[in-house]
């Protein structure tokens, strides 16, 4: 039985009364808590109907909403967004670039955990390294963002602050590239995003590495990380120059309650906007010295409500839809039961990915690890149990990605 919201022109309806063709504004739960990339989507075929019969109980309907969508909006099975990832096909099969990308990731690792070894020592930084470390992760961003997405989930202990800035350089290059950016624009925001921490050199490692609350002294030594940063890289040479105000500016705010200026939007460009959206996701999903990390969901929820405020409103939309719900290893827990880890990721399917089973629905490793391929199932297939309920944080259940082969 339907009924209307008389605060809006919103029809609250049954999930059995659904149909193709309407317009769902809002569902009976949080969005994150499902498959769908952003809450306002249209029911283009009877899978999304069959999608949302199996996790809801009533949905909202907007009969005024015209069936046409903007590119802001998103919906399973046919969004704007994801027509415009599937016109940016993969160029290359997950398996293939994992094998092809590996050396040059532990040689970028390498390279990044020296750049900052160097500089707690007064090194300067080699550019020409940088910036092949850089085109590297382009390259095999542009072919297959998940390869190195997958890598970049395999972290290194006490190792945090190197760990991290090549994660968040990953991170930028593929939410460019889910933008439609150049190739000079992303190698232009890797560089950005490679060395936005590099000021934190600079702040004592008792500092840095504190496993409890710092005081006002100790967080002003922290914070100065942004003045140290900018000023390490306006004395390197033939750096591009846009890097600076990255490092200088990405704890600033969209409401002028950031820091060191305390500057307004206005002032904060859009590669700054774009790494601290990524830097606040990374930093949230690892672990650190004085926190577990949260879920990718939880960080994304965190981000999303910080959103025009903090984060760029349009921006943190986007970043949800180029990351998806479930990255590249991340831990899930599926409605029946089972956890595993998600492989990768479809374009034009980014809510039914490839997950490897690990454990049975009692936690205990099953005895063949299979993958389950949820975009190759149909809707009668996948019915509620394969959906996933839970997102877990990294480590989960005893879980390290670092003894899993993806390849198989």
């Amino acid at each position: 039985m339907q009924s209307r919201d008389k605060k809006s022109n919103e029809i609250q309806v049954p999930v059995r009364e659904l149909k193709r063709g309407m317009y769902v504004s809002r569902l009976d739960r949080d969005w994150l808590d499902t498959p769908f990339m952003m809450q306002g989507f249209l029911l283009k075929t009877q899978e999304d109907v069959d999608i949302v019969a199996s996790l809801c109980e009533f949905v909202f309907v907007d009969p005024d909403r015209k069936a046409k969508l903007s590119a802001q909006e998103s919906y399973v099975g046919g969004s704007a967004t994801q027509a415009f990832l599937a016109s940016q096909a993969y160029e290359q099969d997950f398996e293939t670039e994992c094998e092809l990308v590996k050396p040059a990731f532990e040689r970028a690792r390498s390279h990044v955990k020296d750049i900052f070894r160097g500089l707690r020592l007064s090194q300067e930084i080699n550019v020409e390294q940088t910036q092949a470390t850089v085109d590297h992760c382009v390259d095999s961003i542009l072919k297959n963002p998940d390869a190195l997405m997958w890598l970049s989930r395999i972290r290194a202990e006490n190792e945090y602050t190197a760990e991290h800035s090549l994660n968040v350089c990953i991170l930028a290059v593929a939410f460019g590239r889910h933008l439609g950016m150049s190739k000079t624009e992303l190698k232009d925001l890797g560089v950005s995003a490679l060395l936005h921490d590099v000021g934190k050199m600079r702040v004592p490692e008792e500092v840095l590495n504190k496993p409890a609350a710092l005081t006002d002294r100790e967080m002003s030594l922290m914070r100065s990380h942004t003045v140290h940063g900018r000023n390490l890289l306006m004395s390197t040479p033939r750096l591009y120059q846009g890097a600076i105000d990255v490092a200088y500016s990405h704890h600033e705010r969209l409401d002028g309650k950031g820091y060191p200026r305390k500057i307004g939007a206005d002032k904060i460009n859009r590669f700054t906007r774009i790494v601290s959206i990524v830097d606040a996701f990374d930093a949230m999903t690892a672990d650190r010295c004085y926190s577990k990390a949260l879920s990718s969901t939880e960080a994304l929820r965190i981000i999303y409500n910080l959103r025009g405020t903090q984060f760029d409103e349009d921006l943190v939309v986007s970043f949800i839809e180029s990351v998806g719900l479930y990255p590249p290893g991340t831990i899930v827990e599926l409605h029946n039961g089972l956890i595993g880890i998600v492989l990768r990721t479809h374009p034009e399917k980014r809510h039914l990915p490839d997950i490897r089973l690990l454990l049975d629905m009692n936690h205990d490793p099953l005895e063949v690890e299979d993958t389950l391929e949820l975009s190759a199932m149909d809707a009668g297939e996948l019915g509620k149990q394969y959906f996933v309920k839970t997102v877990h944080p990294s480590g989960a259940f005893g879980i390290d990605p670092r003894h899993i082969n993806p390849l198989y």
